[in-house]
């Protein structure tokens, strides 16, 4: 191999590394390097540097509600959208044109509009005098209060999440052979038997590219907590921006940030191990 071959990947590579570290190194960095800074209300952000805010933030149960609501949503919406979703993708991948464009289209339409436009729309509609409400007054059983809950936040993140979860699994599932499950049925299985042990193993993959996608989203998610979680239920996103447009303490908003990522870094890549191990065992 000569000296020019081998160095040809790296120089493809370089523009998308100087990207890379523009855009997500650097920041980062930032951010970190600011979480230490020392912060006074009167004077402002400080050269001095201090491990206060991190001690603040993980010493006082309003910022440990915060983060414990973070991740239960998260989670929450991981599941549902696994339970959703998976089932969606083996239907949409048993489609036949023009059903499966059609459905495609359906699918991932939630990602053609705004969220703000999604979030709002979604306010309308949980709202005290929204359809919803409307609904249950007629049948006699009241009103329904779900906007600004945990349940409005839940229900609008599984619906823009949902195609993240769906498009892996279609896509883990077209690569499968498609004479595994009537292989398995000609040797008496039932449909519920091969599909969950002849095409869900083999899929496990997809299920944990989408679930990492969507717990990551959610997590991180501002508009929709901003907009149906009102100002009184906070995530972790919107406790970042009030510190840092309300409060102005950018180094206890940036500690708050950085904890958040450590953390949901350290919950991926424990699940990211466990789902690759199970799959391994499974597939042999």
């Amino acid at each position: 191999m000569t000296a020019q071959t081998s160095s040809t990947p790296w120089f493809l590579s370089f523009p998308g590394l100087i990207f890379f570290l523009g855009m997500v190194v650097l920041p980062l960095t930032l951010t970190a390097v600011l979480s230490f800074h020392a912060y006074d209300f009167n004077i402002g952000v400080l050269d001095s540097y201090t491990l206060s805010n991190y001690t603040t933030v993980l010493s006082d149960p309003y910022f440990l509600s915060i983060f414990w609501r973070t991740l239960r949503i998260a989670f929450v919406t991981t599941v549902l959208c696994v339970v959703i979703g998976v089932p969606e993708a083996y239907i949409l991948s048993r489609m036949w044109n023009p059903w499966r464009s059609i459905f495609l289209l359906v699918i991932i339409g939630p990602l053609l509009v705004s969220v703000v436009v999604r979030s709002f729309g979604w306010s309308m509609l949980l709202g005290s005098t929204g359809l919803i409400s409307k609904a249950s007054i007629m049948l006699g059983l009241g009103p329904v209060r779900i906007l600004y809950s945990e349940a409005a936040i839940v229900i609008a993140l599984v619906h823009v999440m949902l195609p993240f979860m769906i498009i892996p699994v279609w896509t883990a599932i077209q690569k499968l052979d498609p004479g595994l499950e009537p292989a398995a049925w000609s040797l008496g299985a039932s449909r519920f038997t091969a599909v969950r042990r002849i095409i869900l193993p083999q899929i496990s993959l997809g299920v944990l590219s989408g679930s990492l996608i969507v717990f990551g989203l959610s997590a991180s998610s501002f508009a929709i907590p901003g907009l149906l979680g009102g100002r009184r239920l906070k995530m972790a996103a919107t406790v970042v921006y009030d510190e840092y447009m309300h409060e102005l303490n950018w180094p206890l908003g940036a500690a708050i940030a950085f904890i958040v990522l450590v953390a949901n870094l350290l919950i991926m890549l424990a699940y990211n191990r466990m789902i690759e191990a199970k799959a391994r065992k499974v597939l042999g």
